[in-house]
């Protein structure tokens, strides 16, 4: 395969809080995101091959954008634009633990008004795995598109990593939006969701329970993350297995970082394990061992990720993910 990851879904300028002016109004910072787009910077930038298939708008933020990526190495060939949206636009406010409020600039947004046909099939013939979200399933045509990306990479021998991201103001009925994001359960390999996003979709099932039962659905690998705490797994095929229910499942913790931003905190964690993940022949193989050696990786990721403003500006680079695991 040509690429590593190809990541499909929004693009978006992230209008990050970044203090206030001298007359006391809030200043914003414009920075590169969307999480598919931040999934697929943290592989190039971490020394994989990615590309990006998504729509900007026809205007300086799209440029922008465009921009962000070919620098950091990711193939921009599928990225198109439109002149009839603006590119999407996400407000990003800070508590002061850096947690996260969001208000968007998006109906539509130009990310949204991919077609099927506008797909580039060569790149989705050519990835070891299609990265995705369901905030591309917000709106028409990019949902039909979503899964017609889904069919040609699951034909051509791809994986499906998916991501169910929750972002209430896109969603027009919540129990639509929540149906919504468990139909691609089905699709899905690998599925990365927080433990915010879990409880949503099944807030009676504890961590362990939800994850098992997204790894009933098709899934070989599910990953709860737990912000600070680091990630909860759940592996089917361990190659140290015992048939013991229990044996399937771990936790590995992060170090504590001073955080600035959590923007981009589970992409860049998605980012970081892909990219472990396609440096095997058979990514879903591995043992305990190598198994959580790739999450003390992808969570290392994670933890410089936030201790910046931005999301892909953020983004670490393998040297300084290694030197911090080794140092910290």
């Amino acid at each position: 395969m040509k690429y590593d990851v190809a990541s499909f879904g929004e693009i978006l300028i992230d209008m990050t809080f970044s203090g206030f002016s001298p007359d006391g109004k809030k200043c914003f910072e414009a920075n590169p995101g969307g999480a598919p787009a931040n999934c697929a910077a943290a592989v190039s930038k971490l020394g994989g091959k990615s590309a990006f298939i998504g729509m900007t708008g026809n205007d300086s933020f799209g440029k922008d954008l465009k921009a962000a990526l070919n620098d950091a190495g990711i193939d921009t060939k599928g990225l198109l634009t439109t002149d009839k949206q603006h590119t999407t636009l996400a407000f990003v406010s800070l508590s002061p633990s850096g947690e996260r409020e969001f208000s968007f600039c998006r109906k539509p947004g130009a990310d949204t008004q991919i077609a099927p046909s506008q797909l580039d099939r060569l790149i989705l013939e050519n990835t070891k795995f299609l990265q995705i979200g369901s905030l591309s399933l917000t709106d028409e045509p990019a949902a039909s598109s979503t899964r017609a990306a889904i069919e040609i990479v699951k034909k051509s021998g791809g994986y499906i990593s998916y991501d169910p991201n929750w972002r209430s103001p896109l969603w027009s009925d919540k129990e639509k939006g929540i149906q919504a994001m468990k139909s691609l359960f089905v699709y899905a390999d690998m599925v990365k969701v927080s433990d915010e996003e879990l409880n949503l979709l099944y807030p009676e099932l504890s961590v362990e329970e939800g994850a098992r039962k997204i790894a009933e659905q098709n899934a070989k690998l599910v990953l709860v993350t737990l912000g600070p705490k680091g990630v909860f797994y759940y592996a089917k095929d361990l190659e140290d297995d015992t048939d013991s229910e229990n044996a399937k499942c771990g936790t590995v913790g992060c170090k504590k970082v001073k955080v600035v931003d959590t923007t981009g905190a589970g992409d860049s964690f998605t980012g970081g394990l892909l990219y472990c993940l396609t440096r095997k022949k058979e990514p879903f193989k591995f043992t305990r061992k190598e198994l959580e050696k790739d999450l003390e990786f992808a969570n290392a990721v994670a933890s410089l990720c936030v201790t910046k403003r931005g999301a892909i500006p953020a983004l670490p680079s393998r040297p300084e993910v290694e030197d911090f695991i080794k140092n910290s």
